[in-house]
């Protein structure tokens, strides 16, 4: 198996083929092919300070934020404390190859990912279709068609949702009952 360390913001990695990582914010869109030519060692060959012609390329599957790291200062007998909060931005990458000698990257990867986003985009278009084109009732030209009316789930969802504005009705309250000394 095959592995390399790979320096990429101001950290090194040890990585192998499909190992998916979580490395500092990379500028690139999810799906795109990234390469870190900062190769520092390939399985026993080790650079000075960089492997010659050798290049990891990865597949940026997206970028998130981390879990807030909180930050807490605090002197005693001071009366000071602050509490602040960070989210690091950080990019998913699957790593695809490890490539020496001055190899590019396949085009295998870069044509996987620019197949996966027109899928998802064609299909969106599809669904609007049916909803805008009405059907006409048989010999009935547009002019013609008589005016519909709104659904009535929308009305009474309408009546409903104004009903929850509202706070609701107490019940009148109880007279006190008379004292016995009183009556």
């Amino acid at each position: 198996m095959t592995f390399a360390v790979i320096k990429t913001g101001g950290k090194q990695y040890k990585v192998a083929a499909n190992d998916v990582l979580k490395i500092e914010k990379l500028d690139a869109e999810a799906g795109s092919i990234v390469t870190f030519d900062q190769v520092l060692m390939i399985d026993g060959e080790v650079g000075a300070p960089l492997v010659a012609g050798a290049m990891v390329a990865a597949e940026l599957l997206d970028t998130k934020k981390q879990k807030t790291v909180i930050i807490f200062k605090k002197n005693r007998r001071h009366n000071y404390r602050r509490r602040n909060g960070h989210r690091q931005l950080l990019s998913t990458v699957r790593i695809t190859e490890i490539l020496t000698g001055g190899a590019q990257p396949t085009i295998q990867a870069a044509a996987r990912a620019e197949t996966a986003t027109p899928s998802v985009s064609a299909a969106a278009p599809a669904n609007k279709a049916p909803k805008a084109a009405a059907p006409a009732a048989a010999g009935e030209t547009a002019a013609e068609q008589p005016a519909r009316k709104a659904a009535p789930k929308k009305a009474a969802a309408a009546q409903t949702e104004a009903a929850a504005d509202k706070p609701a009705k107490k019940a009148p309250a109880k007279k006190a009952a008379p004292k016995a000394d009183q009556e």
